[in-house]
């Protein structure tokens, strides 16, 4: 007779383990300390990179942590569509779909621009230009096949705008402030200017719900703006783009607009929508933990100061133009 083998466990267990461990401490910490802006996703990027930082993560944790970071943090931003109704989207008004697409324009532009001056490879200098503009490490893996940039360009560009997205979404509360902004208005800027969805989430929510659910609409807007980007991406650099590109189109997009649309058409018990709150905080701060687990800031400086200035710069130009046109504009 041979003896019963054991169960093999799912390779992506470990690592989505881990991640989701950190992220139910965060929230765990929060109920206890009953501090309303204490994030727990600003807590579990933290103790991610902290972690990271500190100790070599092992190979076999990356697929957990690569599906944390993919799919189930997209689903957590599939949830937040059940926050949000048509009439709130129409209530922000056109001045808040002209502040996101102009800041993305803008800030693509001028980061490119910034990248030529520095010297630096057009390759990773779109990559970062992409990942600043639009939504971070999705648009950097988006535009890499237009870019052409090698491994090492890609991991060098998710690791700068992850880092540069994480102090925006720690900076931007303690500017609101300082630069005048509340309510909406303070979450369309940080929907226009922080890099990751989650990020923006976690940043505009600091401020209340009304704060949070402009910030996640505006960010919405720029990631339904990545196809057409990537698409002129590939106009501009068809000479070094080789056969066809295809364009990946984030599929969380159209969850969240279909959860908006069942949102909008039937009222929700509190309870349900409640729940799915929990649960979308749950996932995202699940993705952002592993995000921080695979994040290692002395990446940032294997290639020089050139590129982390870039990303620096980018960061700091997306949030100066978002105010500038909140202001401007009236959002």
């Amino acid at each position: 007779m041979t003896s019963p083998t054991a169960p093999i466990a799912h390779p992506s267990l470990p690592g989505l383990a881990l991640a989701g461990s950190i992220a139910a401490g965060a929230l765990v910490l929060r109920q206890l300390s009953g501090i309303a802006v204490l994030s727990p996703m600003i807590l579990s990027v933290l103790a991610g990179l902290a972690i990271g930082s500190l100790w070599r993560v092992p190979p076999r944790l990356a697929p957990g942590l690569a599906l944390a970071t993919r799919p189930v943090l997209r689903a957590g931003i599939v949830l937040l569509g059940f926050q949000i109704t048509l009439g709130q989207i129409g209530a922000l008004g056109p001045a808040a779909f002209a502040v996101s697409a102009l800041t993305l324009l803008a800030t693509f532009l001028a980061v490119r621009l910034a990248g030529r001056a520095l010297g630096m490879a057009g390759p990773l200098t779109d990559l970062i230009a992409a990942g600043t503009a639009v939504c971070g490490a999705s648009a950097v893996i988006a535009a890499n096949p237009v870019a052409r940039g090698s491994d090492e360009d890609v991991a060098y560009a998710v690791a700068c705008v992850t880092i540069f997205g994480t102090l925006a979404m720690l900076a931007a509360p303690l500017l609101a402030g300082p630069l005048g902004l509340a309510g909406a208005s303070y979450g369309i800027w940080t929907g226009a200017s922080i890099h990751e969805v989650a990020q923006v989430t976690a940043a505009a929510f600091q401020l209340g719900d009304a704060a949070g659910q402009a910030g996640t609409v505006a960010k919405l807007i720029r990631v339904m703006l990545l196809a057409p980007l990537v698409l002129g991406m590939a106009l501009a650099l068809r000479g070094r783009a080789q056969g066809g590109v295809s364009v990946p189109v984030p599929w969380f997009v159209f969850g969240f607009v279909t959860a908006m649309l069942i949102n909008s058409a039937t009222p929700l018990p509190d309870a349900l929508r409640e729940g799915l709150a929990l649960l979308a905080g749950l996932l995202l701060a699940t993705g952002l933990a592993a995000m921080g687990l695979m994040t290692d800031p002395r990446r940032l400086w294997a290639r020089g100061a050139r590129p982390l200035l870039l990303g620096a710069f980018g960061w700091v130009f997306a949030a100066g133009f978002a105010w500038a046109a909140v202001i401007f504009l009236g959002a």
